[in-house]
């Protein structure tokens, strides 16, 4: 009787520590008082005090190699295809010849399998790319693999010429 009592206390105390005292029902407050004291129902515009951010290199645009920004992956797979190489030989050249340029290297999957899944299968595909990068030369200080999975698309649709599209690193400068 007591083992049975105490379980049952052990039970109610960890399913009270599990408990979250944020309300998902709540309305985030919205402060309507500039909109209120408008009469005239003309949007009031705030002006801002933020000074513009002045670049060093002004006037100078540094773009990313033309069309070649894209590595795509087989299904299930973070293992480069043949066709990888001239993207990554071109974008590693580019950042050999631009030290100051910086590159995140967005990973992404399909919409097949689980949330956690596409996303760890995603940053392997980035940090796939990233290897490939710095065996050419690139610093790892330009480099940033993330993964973003099977949130954002480049195709939509249920069909293999979808799901193909969708696995891939975007090189992103």
């Amino acid at each position: 009787m007591i083992k049975r009592s105490f379980w049952i206390l052990a039970l109610t105390a960890a399913l009270a520590a599990c408990s979250s005292g944020v309300k998902l029902n709540d309305v985030p407050v919205e402060d309507k008082t500039a909109s209120a004291n408008n009469t005239n129902s003309q949007p009031v515009l705030a002006t801002s005090t933020v000074a513009p951010v002045v670049s060093s290199n002004a006037g100078t645009q540094i773009v990313a190699p033309a069309g070649l920004n894209v590595v795509y992956f087989d299904y299930d797979s973070f293992t480069l295809k043949p066709e990888a190489r001239a993207v990554l030989e071109r974008n590693a050249a580019h950042l050999q010849a631009n030290k100051q340029l910086k590159v995140q290297l967005e990973g992404h999957t399909d919409e097949r399998g689980g949330r956690e899944y596409n996303l760890a299968l995603g940053q392997k595909r980035a940090e796939t790319v990233r290897r490939a990068l710095t065996l050419l030369g690139v610093s790892d200080a330009q480099l940033e693999a993330v993964s973003f999975g099977k949130e954002k698309p480049a195709a939509n649709g249920s069909d293999e010429a979808a799901f193909a599209k969708n696995r891939r690193v975007e090189i992103k400068y």
